[in-house]
């Protein structure tokens, strides 16, 4: 499986970082960037900016859409942005490859509704009855290694089929219609409400309920900064943590607020941003909580070193 921080990303994210480094405390007074791509993940974030709960914190605060998760940990390295939304995988693979990455609070964990509505989508023409007509399939993924692949090849493994055995490339969650109808891939990991949207389109249908068959619920994002920003920010820090734990309480309790403001961010149709829950903020994230992603990257040879998990959250 290919690498998403390979040594020459990792090298250009180094020298665009260079130019603006971690050295301004005065962002603690500034505006904060946060990126996130267009899933309800972030929604904690997007309702603490839409109903002023950064803002009530003394914050200011603004979300950033980025296009493909794997970019957000370079995002934050060259400082375009403050916080990220990382996938598990992404944030462990780029810390793997050297970046210096901390977590600093929890966005969304997988539960029974969230790993329901992940699927992959099967355009027309294409029939998938069983894990391994997968194989010799172009399979588009919201970023390679980042959670819905990493996810996706994990079932994979588990009903035997080779991961090597289906070519995966990259297709950002807004193109994915547009890439099935047109026939540049057979199938597309995704989530709703984008599944709704393609099958109501008529385009396709689902041909694996591969986050439901796994059943977890470990983390799927959590908000993440480079950690000497952090340290030296850590008044911030604590506001944020605490405007997200305010907001993350009304993603869950109020599907009106959350659905306004996801599809706000996603630039998704309000009534289908409706028809499926907001995947479950948590804004606790422990350490521990990240183990299991490490086992799971490791067993498919995306990690190089030995992660501490003690040393990926901020105290």
């Amino acid at each position: 499986m290919e690498r998403t921080w390979t040594k020459a990303m990792l090298g250009l994210a180094l020298a665009v970082g260079v130019s603006v480094a971690w050295t301004a405390p005065a962002l603690a007074q500034g505006k904060i960037q946060i990126g996130c791509t267009a899933t309800s993940d972030c929604a904690s974030a997007m309702v603490a900016v839409d109903e002023g709960i950064f803002k009530k914190h003394g914050l200011d605060v603004e979300m950033t859409p980025i296009a493909i998760n794997s970019n957000i940990p370079a995002a934050i390295l060259s400082n375009s942005i403050q916080v990220g939304g990382p996938t598990s995988t992404v944030f462990l693979q780029a810390v793997d490859g050297g970046l210096d990455l901390v977590a600093i609070a929890g966005a969304s964990v997988m539960n029974p509704t969230s790993n329901t509505a992940i699927a992959a989508f099967v355009r027309n023409g294409i029939t998938i009855k069983e894990p391994k007509d997968f194989i010799g399939k172009k399979v588009g993924a919201p970023g390679l290694n980042a959670f819905l692949h990493v996810l996706f090849v994990k079932w994979l493994v588990e009903k035997g089929v080779p991961p090597r055995s289906v070519n995966f490339v990259e297709v950002t969650f807004p193109t994915m219609a547009d890439i099935i109808k047109s026939g540049g891939v057979d199938a597309v990991l995704t989530a709703e409400p984008f599944v709704t949207r393609m099958t109501d389109a008529g385009i396709g249908s689902v041909g694996a309920r591969y986050g439901a068959e796994l059943g977890r619920t470990d983390p799927i994002i959590f908000y993440a900064a480079g950690r000497d920003w952090a340290e030296k920010n850590m008044a911030t820090v604590k506001k944020f943590r605490e405007a997200i734990a305010e907001a993350a309480a009304i993603v869950n309790s109020d599907r009106e607020k959350a659905s306004a403001s996801i599809a706000k961010f996603t630039k998704q149709p309000l009534e289908f941003v409706k028809a499926t829950p907001p995947n479950q903020s948590e804004p606790n994230l422990k350490p521990e909580n990240l183990a299991w992603w490490i086992g799971v990257m490791s067993s498919q040879k995306m990690l190089q070193s030995k992660l501490d998990t003690a040393k990926l959250v901020l105290n």
